[in-house]
C-alpha cells in the first residue's frame, strides 16, 4: 500500500493519531484533520487517495463534510466511521457518494482493505475521465 495517501479526519484527537500511527507503520502516507472545514483545506492543497471520515463531529458533521468534497472533487474516495452507526445515516451518506461505511472502532486489517478498494475505485474515475477528455478531443477533431 506504498503511496496511498490517507487523510483521517476526526475531532477525537487521541483517537486519530492513534490510527494516523497504525497507518504509517503499514507504510500509507497520513495527514489528519480535526474538523471538516480543516479537511477540506487540506484537500485544496494536497491529493489523498483515500479520507476516512468521522460521521458525528461538531460544526460541520461528516455527511455535510462528504457533500462538499464530493461537489469539488467527485473522484476522491471517502470512508465514513463512525462509534454512533445508523442504517438511515449509512444509507444516506452512500447516496451522497462515500465508498464504504465502517464503524469504530474497525479492525485494522478490514480498514486498510477497504482503503486500498477505494484507491483502486479513484484509479478506475481518474481513467474514465482522461478517457472522456480523449474522445471529446478526437470528436472535436473529426477523428
Amino acid at each position: 500500500m506504498e503511496n496511498t495517501k490517507v487523510l483521517i479526519v476526526d475531532d477525537e484527537q487521541e483517537f486519530c493519531n492513534s490510527l494516523a500511527e497504525r497507518m504509517k507503520t503499514r507504510g500509507l502516507e497520513v495527514a489528519t484533520a480535526s474538523s471538516g472545514a480543516e479537511a477540506i483545506q487540506k484537500l485544496k492543497k494536497d491529493n489523498f487517495d483515500t479520507i476516512i471520515l468521522d460521521l458525528v463531529m461538531p460544526g460541520m458533521d461528516g455527511i455535510e463534510t462528504l457533500k462538499k468534497i464530493k461537489q469539488e472533487m467527485p473522484e476522491v474516495q471517502i470512508i465514513l466511521l463512525t462509534g454512533q452507526a445508523s442504517v438511515q445515516k449509512s444509507v444516506e451518506a452512500m447516496k451522497l457518494g462515500a465508498f464504504d461505511f465502517v464503524e469504530k472502532p474497525d479492525e485494522i486489517k478490514e480498514l486498510l482493505k477497504k482503503i486500498q478498494e477505494a484507491k483502486n475505485q479513484k484509479m478506475i474515475l481518474i481513467q474514465k475521465k482522461h478517457e472522456e477528455k480523449i474522445k471529446h478531443i478526437l470528436e472535436e477533431k473529426g477523428w
